[in-house]
């Protein structure tokens, strides 16, 4: 890894609103004092940040006596900023150490962070050494810490022993048929089969959604398949029809969230056996089809369209079909590019997808991080919904009539942070507005919105079965049948700010900076080993410099009116040394904020950190 070591600058205060997992104790600097200091500035919205949570376990685990990881929650979304939302997030997702609250991003500030996540280091004399934006750092965070274990031992400022971390009184609450539930699907018998995200499980209830059935999986996290499966936070379902179900074996498709597979049930017996992914995180595009080959990134969403199972690839900003007779994954729409494009498939931009539902003409989805409701038809993608990854709220409009050809855009109408989809028996469809608490509808022939439902705990999942809405209630800890009534919300419209860079005028340097990690090289075995991929919203911001290619470095021409400069690159290493050498993927996204002003530089840098 090419971490960012900085001069030694002193580390800003935490400060923020509260503290968790400290047994009601405030935590400064100073406290830390003689301990290695890793802060992760996350928000529970970010699928990037509940990837940084999943990696930073064994490196907590490993330097438990000496590095001290505290979670800065900075949020994004109105919602991320409610006292219990955020408590109910570091409980939901088991976050095993201290979190700063801090929801008006005073520590945030302080740090200069400008992405979700980023991770600090602060070495145990209260100095930032390093600092490091995105997801995929496991490794390197592991070579830094040792140095600095190392380094501080020597010098005899390091100081080990138990960290602050006290597990809130309620973490975990009392055990209960669900926790924190996460989709639900109907099964041929009547049943409904919930998928218990918090307790890593399946439930199966009577029609009735209360009465427990059975249950599939031990409870404990895992992947292990068979007759006693476990599972790691699971999320979409999706029943296969009869026939593909008794060519595979199997009835119905999971997606494991954070064991990145597909696991399929069988219905008779509740044996689970994989059918897609690796368990490793998706890195690069694969070489292969083969879907037990395949890496895949939080599949969290499951339908079945245009004859295949398409997976929201949540954590990749992507659609994949796998195809369950042939045992094949593929990419289906989207580039990974995480923002709000539409079009062909193969170039459109999707925001952390993470509900599906097929109308059997349409498949419509939740994208939830540009707070969008979207749509696939005849190789395309539509937004009805939504203008973009910091626009968002709860807005309702009338709509206007039309030939009922054509979902018509609901100009004016907004989500904030959807997580669910569902279609009504009449066409309309139904959203699970998580962080509204809400089920709004939409009408495709008019483009009117409306709210249907409110008060609402988080909804994950909306079903419509036997003409009734049933929803899953995720923060409630239950399915729902709400009584649905449409009326007009007040209006509440927010939007993000992010710093702005400011730029000069006409045309523009953007240098990606990439080192490759001691020990490796850059790998052309596949082609060009780097690759830069630029655009913009509104895209006439950028007048010249939009496109793919294989240069770092690129010129760029900006038009003068404000926008989001849309940055990916990746750089392919392999070691350099030894006959079976390891080869890496570098990649890293980036969405900057920029305002044109004469005498502002006419240069952009931006990092990419070495993995190995």
């Amino acid at each position: 890894m090419t971490e960012v070591r900085q001069a030694r600058v002193r580390a800003p205060e935490l400060r923020g609103r509260r503290w968790l997992n400290t047994g009601g104790r405030e935590l400064t600097l100073a406290d830390l004092r003689g301990r290695i200091v890793l802060l992760d500035f996350w928000t529970f919205c970010c699928i990037n940040c509940l990837h940084v949570l999943d990696e930073l376990r064994p490196v907590e685990e490993k330097y438990a006596d000496s590095v001290v990881v505290v979670g800065v929650h900075s949020p994004k979304f109105e919602h991320e900023k409610a006292p219990g939302a955020v408590r109910d997030a570091v409980e939901r997702y088991g976050v095993g150490h201290p979190v700063l609250d801090d929801p008006e991003l005073v520590t945030w500030q302080q740090y200069a962070a400008r992405a979700w996540p980023t991770l600090v280091v602060v070495d145990p004399e209260g100095y930032v050494v390093a600092t490091m934006a995105g997801e995929g750092h496991a490794d390197g965070l592991d070579r830094l810490l040792t140095e600095l274990v190392a380094e501080h031992t020597a010098k005899g400022t390091l100081v080990r022993g138990a960290g602050p971390y006290v597990a809130d009184r309620d973490a975990g609450g009392a055990a209960q048929t669900l926790r924190y539930p996460g989709k639900v699907v109907a099964l041929p018998g009547g049943s409904l089969l919930v998928s218990d995200s918090a307790q890593h499980r399946l439930v199966e209830f009577e029609a009735d959604g209360a009465t427990m059935r059975r249950v599939i999986g031990t409870g404990a996290r895992g992947r292990a398949d068979g007759a006693e499966p476990t599972f790691s936070e699971p999320q979409g379902l999706v029943v296969l029809p009869g026939d593909v179900a008794a060519a595979v074996g199997y009835d119905v498709v999971v997606a494991d969230t954070v064991n990145h597979l597909l696991r399929g049930v069988r219905l008779g017996d509740g044996a689970v056996r994989t059918v897609a992914g690796t368990g490793a995180p998706w890195r690069s595009a694969p070489e292969t089809d083969d879907a037990l080959g395949v890496d895949l990134s939080s599949p969290w969403d499951l339908a079945w369209y245009d004859g295949a199972v398409v997976v929201a690839m949540a954590g990749i900003h992507q659609l994949w079909r796998f195809d369950p007779v042939r045992g094949t994954a593929a990419v289906y729409a989207g580039t990974t590019t995480e923002s709000l494009r539409d079009g062909p498939l193969a170039e459109a931009f999707l925001a952390q997808p993470s509900g599906l539902a097929a109308d059997g003409r349409r498949l419509w989805l939740a994208d939830s991080e540009s707070s969008a409701l979207r749509y696939v038809e005849d190789g395309e993608l539509h937004t009805v919904i939504g203008t973009g990854l910091f626009d968002f709220g709860h807005a309702d409009v009338e709509g206007t009539a039309g030939d009922g050809t054509v979902p018509r855009v609901a100009d004016g109408a907004l989500l904030q942070h959807p997580l669910g989809v569902g279609v009504a028996a009449d066409g309309a469809v139904l959203v699970a507005d998580t962080y509204n608490g809400a089920v709004r509808r939409y009408e495709p022939a008019t483009g009117a919105v409306s709210t249907v439902a409110s008060g609402l705990a988080e909804p994950s999942d909306v079903l419509v079965v036997d003409g009734e809405v049933l929803v899953v209630e995720s923060g409630a800890h239950r399915l729902t049948r709400p009584v649905l009534a449409a009326r007009r919300a007040a209006a509440e419209r927010y939007r993000t700010d992010r710093p702005v860079t400011p730029l000069a005028p006409g045309a523009v340097t953007l240098d990606v900076v990439f080192t490759a990690p001691p020990g490796t090289k850059l790998d052309d075995t596949y082609g060009p080993p780097t690759r830069l991929e630029v655009s913009a919203n509104p895209p006439e911001l950028l007048v010249e410099g939009a496109g793919v290619g294989t240069d770092l470095s690129r010129r760029l021409v900006l038009a003068d009116l404000p926008g989001v400069l849309q940055v990916t690159a990746q750089a392919a290493t392999c070691d350099a040394v030894g006959e079976n050498p390891a080869c890496h993927l570098s990649r890293q996204d980036w969405g900057v904020p920029v305002a044109v002003s004469a005498g502002a530089p006419d240069h952009l840098d931006l990092i990419l950190v070495g993995m190995t």
